[in-house]
């Protein structure tokens, strides 16, 4: 039997199995180990022999030497059989003053005091989840049983809804477009798809997964994962598959949402539910711009988003329109594979390495994730740390910075300098293509990008990065406003999505039959936190307006952070017999105030930065400006009197 598949939770079993025992301290990382030898035994000392050689959160900053690194594995294993041998249990959460320590420790830093509950709650070390919402008086079954709520989206935000809520025996239908489940992972399957935040702090935090078989993995195990947690929570009784919500006119009377919805056979049916819970995000409608000649194009044309596998690139001319996300992990993909890849640039993109990026997960760490006692969830601290808050501070613009076109601050400008440092290097000093890549605007300006090899692929023979602007789609074709043509047999559409357009196509009308778009238009949606929105009472939105992250973190640390809010909500119409809750519009209105005023001050606002964030009008719609902690205080309680509840 394979070493990593005989691991169990059995501090007995791995005491007497030294073999695993000793893959596992082997493999696992140097300061999440001091964590757990500290944890485990209570010997400060460490922290200060062990913490002097740390210099970040991220596994590649430390330099311990090895021989003090072998002296914690020896200690570890002897505290482990010490625990065996005793029958003792694990200790709780280290006491403050010593939590401190360890945290400051195990990233090479200061750790401020106002961390400590979002750091508690991400690790769990007692194994239950902070963000369960209990009930403080649970309703009778007959009221549950009666309470309807329809969800529309099973990706990761619909289906952590779908947990926390079955978890409670709340009665819920998801309505998904798919023929399963995974969203913006089912649905994005082009060649490199990957996530760019590290896998073991984007998984949930209740549901953490020890086999990623890399730090940054690629699609098919992100939407593996998600169809992991469909079946282990038995989620898919309750999801009507390839069926979309047309359409969701409340009765204020009657204090329901009158849902229509269509499936793939175009049968429409009509139901009634309590509340509506939007979890369709924003990146799920590909953005196509309209070229002049596109229908004309005799080749295979399609977007990243739905990338036709029938088609075989190899040996093929192609041709891709952008360089955001999905164009720099499919670019450097192909490029191997293809006669010529030809990339058409409108603006430039940072890009940054991490070390990590391409590496493998060894057995050892598999195995010290899921075999030693509290790795895990040191291991989740650590990259929550190295990639939440750390870079907001430099994001934020200095008023007397003498550089405002290029930078924002002395540390945005270095963080640039040293970007611009490491693409020089990756291009061979070729200056002409320097200029090509290297953004005029500051780094963060738009979503910053893990560097997939892509300034190396630019440097193949058959790579070619036009900037020259496109002015037509030939049937053969791409011409550029110069006049150059470039062949194709195939087009790529790397264009994005129409991000600012939020909960479209679902016509959605509220009280006094004021719909979702005379509220916001189609490119400037406002809600409270993210969530709740004036005038359509029981209505939430996971993944809203303003709660795209773009500094640092997991999208799925915000999707917990609403989930538990919007339980909160449902907790009390249940619990009270209410039969709405609408939040106010003095609330609604200071929150965006609030959300804007942030905003003016930060780099998304710079007015050099054409990106997805901004609407029309330059206000900044999609993102949140805050800090990851900053909105999981705003979160982390409902205010009854932020809404009228009746």
């Amino acid at each position: 039997m394979n070493e990593i598949t005989r691991i169990g939770t059995d501090l007995h079993a791995l005491v007497a199995d030294e073999a695993l025992l000793d893959l596992a301290l082997q493999g696992a990382d140097i300061a999440p180990l001091l964590m757990v030898l500290v944890h485990l035994s209570g010997e400060e000392h460490w922290l200060d022999e062990v913490g002097a050689h740390i210099n970040g959160p991220w596994n590649f900053q430390e330099s311990v030497p090895e021989a003090l690194k072998q002296r914690v594995r020896v200690r570890v294993k002897e505290v482990l059989r010490e625990y065996s041998l005793s029958g003792k249990p694990l200790p709780a959460e280290p006491p403050p003053a010593l939590l401190r320590k360890m945290l400051a420790a195990g990233v090479g830093g200061p750790v401020p005091e106002e961390y400590m509950p979002m750091i508690v709650e991400e690790t769990m070390l007692d194994d239950q989840d902070p963000k369960t919402v209990h009930w403080r008086a649970k309703p009778a079954p007959e009221v549950l049983a009666a309470f309807k709520v329809a969800i529309v989206g099973a990706g990761v935000s619909g289906l952590c809804m779908a947990i926390k809520m079955q978890e409670a025996g709340i009665p819920f239908l998801i309505y998904e477009k798919n023929k399963t489940v995974g969203g913006t992972w089912l649905e994005n399957s082009y060649p490199g798809c990957g996530v760019d935040t590290p896998n073991h702090f984007y998984s949930l935090s209740f549901e953490p997964n020890h086999d990623w078989p890399d730090h940054f993995s690629k699609r098919d195990e992100l939407w593996q994962y998600l169809e992991r947690l469909a079946d282990q929570y038995d989620i898919r009784r309750h999801i009507r598959f390839e069926t979309e919500v047309v359409s969701a006119i409340y009765d204020e009377k009657r204090a329901l949402w009158r849902l229509a919805t269509r499936d793939a056979t175009g049968k429409e049916e009509a139901g009634d539910v309590n509340a509506f819970i939007s979890a369709v995000g924003a990146l799920n409608r590909p953005s196509v711009p309209d070229f002049p000649g596109l229908k004309d194009f005799k080749g295979p044309a399609f977007h990243t988003a739905r990338w036709d596998h029938s088609v075989d690139l190899k040996g093929k001319r192609v041709a891709m329109i952008g360089t955001g996300a999905s164009g720099m992990q499919v670019g450097p993909t192909i490029a191997p594979d293809v006669e010529k890849l030809t990339i058409f640039q409108r603006s430039a993109h940072w890009a940054v390495y991490n070390a990590n990026y391409h590496k493998s997960v060894s057995a050892g760490k598999r195995a010290a994730m899921k075999s030693i006692p509290f790795y895990s969830k040191w291991y989740r601290f650590q990259l929550l740390w190295a990639s939440s808050d750390g870079l907001h501070p430099s994001l934020h613009v200095d008023p007397a910075w003498n550089m405002p076109d290029q930078s924002l601050n002395a540390t945005n400008q270095k963080f640039r300098d040293d970007i611009i440092a490491y693409i020089r290097g990756q291009v061979n000093g070729d200056e002409n293509l320097v200029a090509k890549v290297v953004p005029p605007y500051p780094p963060y300006g738009k979503r910053m990008l893990r560097d997939n090899y892509w300034y190396k692929s630019l440097t193949r023979d058959n790579v070619e990065l036009v900037t020259d602007p496109i002015a037509r789609i030939d049937p053969d074709g791409v011409t550029t406003k110069s006049g150059q043509h470039y062949p194709a047999d195939i087009l790529v559409l790397a264009t994005g999505f129409d991000a600012q357009r939020m909960l479209a196509p679902m016509h959605i009308a509220g009280k006094g039959g004021k719909t979702i778009r005379d509220a916001w238009g189609d490119d400037d949606p406002r809600a409270y936190l993210g969530i709740a929105a004036p005038g359509f009472p029981n209505l939430f939105m996971l993944y809203g307006p303003g709660t795209n992250l773009a500094h640092g973190g997991s999208a799925i640390y915000h999707t917990e952070c609403q989930v538990r809010y919007i339980m909160q909500c449902l907790r009390e119409l249940l619990e009270t017999g209410a039969k709405a809750m609408e939040v106010k519009q003095d609330p609604h209105d200071r929150f965006n105030e609030h959300l804007d005023e942030t905003h003016a001050k930060m780099v998304w606002a710079h007015r050099g930065v054409g990106n997805w964030y901004k609407n029309k009008h330059g206000r900044v719609v999609t993102n949140s400006p805050f800090r990851l902690i900053d909105y999981r205080a705003m979160t982390e309680k409902l205010n009854r009197e932020d809404y009228a509840i009746v």
